[in-house]
């Protein structure tokens, strides 16, 4: 046993000071293309904390009543736009899982679908739509959705190919139609998990949103920006403060309901 201990021991940790030097030597790498120097990030560390804790601390507590109607615009559109994708990335995620699409076909173009869509972010949307729709909420709407359909797909897709293929036999044996397949063998299966990933794109798009609204997409974030832009930094700091505990209370709720789902 002590011969074969030890190869392996040395083994492992040549493998670990391996991936310690590919690290360090990519991060040199991109530094160098980027022509990061850590030098003159720490010469200007002290004005930026200096910047951040004289210009935007203390929060002003006055802002709260100016934007309560912008939080709430951003807590329904995560909202809405969490439902939207949810629904329609249930659709496809039925046409591309493995137990339950109708051939290789769709499903390939699909998940072909989905990974592009995925490859997209919610704020690349939001600048596309702003020309097109202007400035307002119905951007954020479509950015969000949009931006979170691929990775819904992904995880229904997923969430799906996981469920007992015993019952879906079971349907299947005693005549049930494809309809009837979901209804019974797939559906109470997966519905579970498929809410606890809704509630967890819920989470990503409130923070999303933000900064969606920061560049058209309404909300708070573009409260954020237009007191940024006219030096009020203490308005903005009570508002990403107000956005902050919002995530938190809908983590909190999605957590609690997560639990008593699954």
């Amino acid at each position: 046993m002590q011969f074969t201990y030890i190869p392996l021991k040395k083994e492992k940790s040549l493998y670990t000071w391996t991936g310690v030097f590919l690290v360090l030597f990519t991060a040199i790498i991109t530094g160098y293309v980027t022509q990061f120097d850590i030098r003159e990030a720490v010469i200007v560390l002290p004005g930026i904390l200096d910047f951040i804790l004289v210009d935007f601390l203390p929060p002003a507590l006055k802002a709260v009543p100016d934007f309560m109607t912008s939080l709430l615009d951003t807590l329904c559109m995560a909202i809405i736009s969490t439902t939207t994708g949810a629904v329609i990335s249930m659709f496809f995620a039925l046409l591309c899982a493995t137990p339950t699409t109708p051939n290789s076909i769709v499903k390939l173009v699909i998940r072909g679908f989905a990974s592009c869509l995925r490859n997209i972010p919610g704020l690349a949307w939001a600048i596309i739509f702003v020309p097109a729709f202007g400035i307002g909420k119905t951007v954020g709407l479509l950015a969000l959705t949009l931006g979170s359909l691929g990775s819904m797909i992904r995880f229904f897709t997923e969430t799906i190919e996981e469920v007992d293929p015993g019952g879906i036999e079971a349907v299947r044996s005693v005549g049930g139609s494809y309809w009837q397949v979901l209804k019974s063998g797939v559906l109470p299966q997966c519905f579970p998990g498929i809410i606890s990933w809704a509630l967890y794109n819920l989470e990503l798009n409130i923070r999303a949103s933000t900064i969606i609204g920061m560049v058209g997409g309404g909300g708070i974030g573009f409260f954020i920006q237009f007191n940024i832009k006219l030096f009020r930094y203490e308005y903005a700091t009570m508002a990403i403060i107000a956005v902050a505990v919002l995530v938190l209370l809908t983590e909190s709720i999605s957590k609690k309901i997560r639990e008593r789902i699954m």
